[in-house]
């Protein structure tokens, strides 16, 4: 009996956004637990500088050689980041493969990928993109393979940046008639161009405190929760130094109470499943950068798997999650994030609010997405084979689709 042709997989991570270091060890946690009797496994890197690696040159990124890459400075605090986190012993050392393609792709100003006879998209069946925000989890990567018509895991061009985009994933949640938190957006231009007008706005429409972001952005990056109108300005600026658009929302529960922090994973294509529900205890005032990645021991942030709830409460929650991934045409994996706004007099009911969702969460082997699975029945090993799976299945289902009338 003939042996089943083994699928070859890139392992794509790095990337230029400010996730550089969490996508090194989530593509870290994915090449040492991938099966590797299904899978001819082929790790690639894109540096911080946008450089395409391969072979020992995807080894070295991976394993933290950053002076290898590109000359940094050890005062630069990028440099900083990433040693503080490698030296924590999350970097894994895998075997590169040999794969017959060039040490390094240099894409920056060319289409080399998208090319028809792209070495890249010729020997490879499937793309894992583990590549956290910008760049990586905003369409932008998804358009270039979708260039290169190669089969990849996650959300494609559409799902990918109507999610990375806050206020254009919330306007989707309230067309679909999902209950969220008070909103309103700005531009960066009508911040600076007049910010007292702004001010108004969001102090007629909104309560304190707030909440107010960078519209594009992962991991919590440039948020900050706004008390009073003396922090507004403060927040607003630092907001716009990461994005042109900027979101700001109410904060649930009102002065001095804090609302609960739940996530679901959700799985699969045309017919997504929900995870178990869990709930993140923050170690600061809010789920920031800091208490996701950075504080440890008694002092870092804390995860119920499953959460504490009714129930109906979590079905409820489960569904939501489900209604969200298919409002923002998601595929193969999404996180999506809750507020429950504790009862009050007015609403003895705990509201179930809608907060975001992530179409390519953390993915190390302790992860909160990868974590909902294991509780859920699907252990990590299960768990990317079945995205591999579901990217196949996606990319099948597309030569159903014509591109012209010939």
């Amino acid at each position: 009996m003939k042996a089943k042709k083994k699928l070859k997989v890139g392992v794509l991570f790095g990337g230029r956004s400010g996730e550089h270091e969490v996508s090194l060890l989530s593509a870290g946690s994915i090449l040492k637990a991938i099966n590797r009797k299904k899978y001819d496994v082929v790790p690639i890197g894109i540096s911080k500088q946008g450089k395409w690696l391969m072979d020992a040159e995807a080894q070295r990124l991976l394993s933290g050689e950053t002076k290898a890459i590109a000359p940094i400075s050890e005062d630069d605090p990028e440099f900083a980041v990433s040693a503080a986190v490698l030296r924590s012993g999350e970097a894994i050392q895998i075997p590169a493969p040999s794969t017959g393609l060039p040490a390094t792709l240099d894409l920056q100003g060319s289409a080399e990928l998208a090319q028809p006879k792209s070495p890249l998209a010729g020997s490879l069946d499937v793309i894992f993109p583990v590549l956290h925000g910008t760049f990586g989890e905003d369409g932008t990567i998804q358009g270039l393979l979708e260039l290169a018509d190669v089969a990849y895991v996650g959300s494609g061009v559409l799902g990918s940046a109507a999610a990375m985009d806050k206020d254009a994933m919330k306007r989707l949640f309230a067309a679909a008639g999902l209950p969220q938190t008070p909103y309103l957006s700005f531009l960066r231009s009508e911040w600076r161009a007049d910010s007292k007008r702004c001010r108004k706005a969001i102090e007629k429409a909104l309560a304190y405190p707030l909440f107010v972001k960078p519209a594009n952005l992962g991991s919590s990056v440039g948020i900050s929760k706004v008390h009073d109108r003396g922090e507004l300005a403060a927040a607003m600026d630092l907001a716009a130094t990461f994005d042109r658009k900027l979101v700001v929302e109410q904060g649930v529960g009102g002065p001095g109470v804090k609302p609960r922090e739940l996530e679901v994973a959700v799985l699969g294509n045309d017919a997504p499943e929900a995870s178990v529900v869990g709930e993140i205890v923050p170690a600061k005032e809010f789920y920031d950068y800091e208490a996701k990645y950075e504080l440890s021991g008694k002092d870092e942030s804390r995860a119920i798997i499953p959460a504490k709830l009714t129930p109906a409460q979590a079905k409820q929650i489960r569904a939501m999650a489900i209604a969200a991934f298919k409002a923002c045409d998601c595929a193969g994996l999404a996180r999506v994030d809750f507020l429950l706004a504790p009862p009050t007099q007015a609403d003895p009911k705990p509201q179930i609010l809608l907060n975001e969702i992530n179409t390519m969460p953390g993915f190390t082997s302790i992860s909160m997405y990868p974590k909902l699975w294991t509780a859920s029945g699907v252990s990590y090993k299960q768990l990317i084979d079945r995205l591999i799976g579901l990217a196949v299945e996606r990319h099948a289902e597309k030569t159903a689709t014509a591109f012209s009338l010939q």
